[in-house]
Order: structure tokens, then C-alpha cells, then sequence
């Protein structure tokens, strides 16, 4: 066998990996224009894709995101908090919703897991600048998850969700009780169900 025939094999070699079946799949005909509806869609599947690539490879320290089953626009997000703040070592579960108009508008991101915080209310609804009129179609979900991390330990008390929190923020003594408090009787709660 010639050097340049060991050359062609060991490049056409191929690395198989367990992927969900919407990443090898083609919902949209090949020849569909992508001004339509269904190019479109093709173009998000295709970003969304891609960002589940790179955030598999090199994501994060403490963050991972993941489709819902086969819908590869429901995602369910995990952040945990940095050293050095008051959510430290505490895991929070959140759910991204994407749209077709992805990533020219940002997804809806709330949190699943209860969280006192100046930022986020009751509901998991997060006051991030990157999630509104701040967004760009730079922006992945690696960049929205690190994003949100960073929250976590920086508010802005000046934009708050949850005044409670944000007048607490300044006294870390009683904020971490409640920061706490609420995680501990969501994860109780959680572990009944």
C-alpha cells in the first residue's frame, strides 16, 4: 500500500458519537428557500446545533445546556454558583425557549429553581440586559448561561425584580439566610415528587 493510500484512509476516517436525532436529521427540504418559514427554521436548527457542539466541547466551568428530548428548541440549562459568592456550590436549573426568529431575538430564559435573588422573581423571570434590548445575535448559549452565572454574584439592584431581595443584597449576613432558605425547601420539595 502506497503512503498516499494510508494518507486517504486515515483521513476518511470517521468518529462515531451518540447524538440526539434532531442533530442528524433534515426536517426541511434541501432546496427550501431561507427567506420562507422553513428555511428559517433550518437556519435556527442549524445555529442551535452548532451551539450545542462548541457548549458540549469547551462550555464552562459550572454551566450545561441541553435540548428537552428530541425539541431542539427546548433546552434545560444548569448553573451552578461561583466560589466567593453567596450562591456557592448551589446547582439551579433553568429552561430556555428559543424561537424561529433565533438568534435575531434572544430566547426566553427562566429559572426552574426557586432563587432569591434582586434579579429574578418569584416566577424565574430574569432582568439580564442581554435578554432584552441589549441582545445580539452574537450572543450563544454558552454566552447567556455565563452570562446569568455572573448575575448571580453581581446584581443590578438598580433594575431589581425582587425589591426584597435587592434591599437585602448589602446586609450578606441575612441575604445568605434567605438565599438558603428558599434552596433548601425547593430541593426538599423537589425530592418528593
Amino acid at each position: 500500500m502506497s503512503r498516499n493510500e494510508n494518507n486517504d484512509r486515515a483521513s476518511s476516517a470517521t468518529i462515531d458519537i451518540a447524538l440526539p436525532s434532531f442533530v442528524n436529521s433534515n426536517p426541511i427540504a434541501p432546496n427550501s428557500n431561507p427567506i420562507t418559514p422553513g428555511g428559517a427554521m433550518q437556519s435556527v436548527t442549524k445555529r442551535l446545533q452548532s451551539e450545542l457542539m462548541s457548549l458540549m466541547m469547551n462550555g464552562g466551568a459550572g454551566i450545561s445546556a441541553f435540548p428537552e428530548g428530541d425539541n431542539i428548541l427546548s433546552w434545560k440549562g444548569t448553573i451552578t454558583g461561583v466560589e466567593g459568592t453567596v450562591y456557592e456550590g448551589m446547582e439551579y436549573k433553568l429552561s430556555l425557549t428559543f424561537s424561529n426568529d433565533y438568534p435575531f431575538q434572544p430566547p426566553k430564559v427562566l429559572f426552574d429553581t426557586s432563587l432569591f435573588h434582586p434579579n429574578v422573581d418569584l416566577a424565574g423571570n430574569i432582568c439580564l440586559d442581554i435578554l432584552q434590548d441589549k441582545w445580539s445575535s452574537a450572543y450563544d448559549v454558552r454566552s447567556i448561561l455565563l452570562s446569568i452565572q455572573s448575575l448571580l454574584g453581581e446584581p443590578n439592584n438598580e433594575s431589581p425584580l425582587n425589591p426584597q431581595a435587592a434591599s437585602l443584597w448589602n446586609f450578606q449576613d441575612e441575604f445568605k439566610k434567605m438565599v438558603d432558605k428558599i434552596y433548601n425547601t425547593h430541593r426538599s420539595s423537589a425530592n418528593i415528587i
